[in-house]
């Protein structure tokens, strides 16, 4: 119950945009940086100077968001550049990532924070697959997949475990665990229930954080981590207005929710020892104890007293999309 209080009034955030180092030369990527908390996270490292990368859907909205970051944040050297990226179509995920090699030859961080929360019932990606886990998971997974040699390139010139994937999961995993982590059968065949949907995309992408830490971690000096960023005031809710309106006394500004993206991405509290670790609101690497045990079971490979369940979600994730490899 302690954990879970804190996750609703977390403690002060140690990284914000006030005593963050300057980020010259760094080449950010956020997914659904024109919006809600990623809109929060792209204006603090635009304003410490790093090249920042919005990836999304609306051209419009990417564009609107630059204007007025750049307006607010006049004495940026930093650099802000949209990406389209469609994360339920994987045809499109390849295609921004081949315009994105075209434009950069290195990448120190992605984050991967976009997300869909609660569609239609029913409705499903351009590829036939239920909505939230095309959004949310195998879209980030493919995008995360192709970008791998840009982030190789950039960890081999940048400073140990400052090179990271930042995936994203969500507060109703600490509090609504899946049981046994993740229950692939529902994966494979999605009931018609939005909701265990949506909290079964989150929990992958806490087993694809850690099996990525294990993959590449220490051959190619990438950390591969997760955060639940906290309940934040977003257009997540969009589809699932009562929803908002009931949790609201508990959601969180935008901005405070985006410390913990920030702290996740570039903290130097976070090493090549915690890779695949999970982080907390506002910022806090998670301690086992304070995690789901079932969760923290599928996290873990069967050698390390774990279920292997982060492993077969990799393979299933790699069978889903490998036609776009």
């Amino acid at each position: 119950m302690g954990a879970q209080w804190s996750q609703f009034f977390p403690p002060t955030p140690s990284l914000t945009e006030r005593n963050l180092e300057p980020q010259d030369g760094k080449v950010f990527l956020v997914t659904g940086g024109y919006s809600g908390i990623g809109l929060e996270l792209v204006k603090m490292l635009y304003g410490a100077h790093g090249h920042v990368y919005i990836a999304g859907r609306s051209v419009d909205r990417a564009q609107q968001a630059i204007k007025d970051i750049r307006t607010a944040i006049t004495s940026s050297r930093g650099n802000l550049d949209f990406l389209h990226v469609e994360l339920d179509d994987m045809r499109s995920v390849k295609e921004a990532v081949q315009v994105f090699k075209t434009k950069e030859s290195k990448l120190h961080v992605l984050w991967n924070n976009a997300g869909v929360s609660w569609p239609p019932l029913g409705s499903v990606s351009k590829q036939g697959i239920e909505l939230q886990l095309a959004t949310n998971t195998l879209g980030p997974f493919l995008f995360t997949y192709l970008l791998l040699p840009l982030l190789e390139k950039a960890a081999s010139d940048s400073a140990t475990a400052s090179v990271r994937v930042v995936w994203t999961s969500s507060q109703i995993i600490d509090l609504q665990p899946p049981p046994g982590g993740l229950d692939m059968s529902e994966v494979r065949t999605p009931p018609r229930d939005r909701g265990r949907n949506y909290i079964n995309s989150k929990t992958g992408n806490c087993l694809l954080a850690c099996e990525l830490a294990r993959r590449v971690g220490p051959s190619l000096g990438i950390v591969s981590l997760v955060q639940n960023p906290g309940g934040a005031v977003t257009n997540l809710f969009r589809h699932n207005l009562w929803m908002k309106w009931l949790a609201l006394p508990l959601l969180h500004p935008p901005k405070k929710t985006a410390y913990t993206e920030l702290y996740a991405g570039l903290s130097p509290d976070i090493t090549m020892e915690t890779n695949g670790c999970y982080v907390h609101p506002f910022g806090r690497i998670a301690p086992e104890t304070d995690m789901p045990k079932g969760l923290l079971v599928a996290m873990k490979p069967e050698d390390d007293g774990g279920s292997g369940r982060a492993r077969e979600f990799w393979e299933f994730c790699e069978d889903k999309t490998r036609d776009y490899f």
